[in-house]
């Protein structure tokens, strides 16, 4: 049994509202009904717990519970899709499903996550509606492929083409990692090794060569320049480099600068790329998918604009979904953005004009997925060999640095 909040109109037509006990919503509708009662609106009622003896409200439980048992990765949402996906392709009953997957799982944050669902779903909440309660874990592509499945009666498809989007979108992060592990360590371990070089041991060379009354070069003077000024001020660089980051978050976080820093980062060698691609793969998938569970191009182009993980392009696609509201086809507007490729541009032109949008852009979307892998790959390539190369040039100033004072005495010494 479970506590619905209700507001209806009695047989007189005043508005009433309170709290019923039932077994789902039929129910809940049905006794009130018997009362001479008509919902309005039925929803089940978030009800307080207790904490120690002390009662807690919903949201409060909650954010406790989320302080002893973690966080949802993106991974366990992955592996939870799957697993929901298999289970109701198997026909098992949807709170079936979800007791079985609570069952088997053993992380504390996902049993609370798939307990809270099956406690809702048990009370007559669909499942969407269940996940819509918790919007900091499921997006609203999640929402929507599982509303849509839920409406139109093909949850398991739905849920499949869901759990081969997330697998997708876990493997592009998990790459991202990688190509980023590398040439991050190679410049960590670069800067410290220069900056020990300088303070340390670049000194005591030059120091010894000074007091026999030596010129020192011009490399060798900046660099004890520059060594100087780091042992003195060391904590306002390290100040500034702190205040420079918050500042730079906060800017990014603003709309304006959130603009401005993803228009940045396309224009970037290799980087922009490998950004642009693996946009491009996910508004094909994403969008095909979506067509296929039978939702309008413009609830799908407003879902799709919040996974391209660029606020350029997802500009981009509100322009272009302004254009289709007034009845243009959706190839044009993106042509004529100049951010979608011709390939992309040319599969949606035919699709619109026989039917197969969902089919083509499904298809097509392998070519983009590859076209990302392969630019991702390049970046991998190219990347830690740039920063190799730079750190070579750093380093040969600074063996230049300390080689040529002492060149210039052994030939003043051989001169005299």
């Amino acid at each position: 049994m479970g506590q619905f909040e209700y507001q209806a109109v009695d047989e007189a037509g005043g508005r009433i509202s309170g709290t019923v006990v039932a077994a789902d919503r039929r129910s809940a509708v049905s006794s009130l009904a018997k009362k001479g009662q008509f919902v309005t609106n039925l929803s089940p009622r978030k009800q307080g717990r207790k904490e120690n003896g002390v009662d807690l409200t919903a949201s409060e439980h909650t954010k406790q519970l989320r302080i002893r048992t973690g966080r949802v990765s993106s991974k366990d949402m992955v592996a939870m899709t799957g697993q929901l996906s298999a289970a109701v392709q198997a026909g098992l009953p949807l709170l079936d499903c979800l007791r079985v997957i609570e069952k088997q799982t053993h992380k504390p944050a996902m049993k609370y996550l798939l307990g809270e669902l099956s406690n809702s779903v048990s009370s007559g909440s669909s499942l969407s509606e269940a996940m819509s309660q918790h919007k900091k874990i499921f997006k609203p592509l999640y929402l929507a492929m599982v509303r849509v499945g839920e409406t139109g009666g093909i949850l398991e498809q739905t849920m499949g083409q869901l759990a081969e989007l997330l697998k997708r979108e876990e493997k592009i992060k998990s790459d991202i990692k990688t190509a980023s592990a590398y040439p991050l360590i190679v410049l960590a371990v670069g800067i410290i090794s220069v900056i020990i070089i300088i303070t340390k041991i670049l000194p005591k060379i030059v120091g010894a060569i000074s007091e026999t009354g030596a010129v020192l070069p011009w490399p060798t003077k900046v660099l004890m320049g520059l060594s100087e000024f780091i042992a003195s001020y060391w904590f306002l660089m390290l100040i500034g480099v702190i205040l420079t980051v918050v500042v730079l978050m906060k800017w990014i976080s603003t709309p304006s600068g959130r603009f401005n820093w993803d228009r940045f980062k396309l224009k970037i060698p290799i980087l922009g790329a490998v950004q642009r691609a693996i946009a491009i793969g996910r508004f094909t998938r994403t969008l095909g998918s979506l067509s296929k569970g039978g939702i309008t191009i413009l609830e799908s182009l407003q879902v799709v604009r919040d996974t391209l993980g660029n606020e350029l392009l997802a500009r981009e696609i509100d322009n272009v979904k302004q254009k289709v509201k007034t009845g243009e086809p959706l190839a044009e507007p993106l042509e004529r953005s100049g951010y979608f490729p011709p390939l992309l541009v040319q599969i949606v032109s035919v699709g619109e004009q026989t039917g197969k949008l969902d089919e083509l852009l499904l298809n097509a979307a392998e070519t983009f997925d590859s076209e990302a892998d392969a630019a991702i790959a390049r970046f991998m390539a190219v990347l830690p060999a740039l920063l190799v190369l730079l750190l070579a040039a750093v380093i040969g100033f600074i063996v230049a640095g300390a080689l040529l004072p002492i060149v210039a005495m052994q030939l003043g010494a051989g001169g005299v």
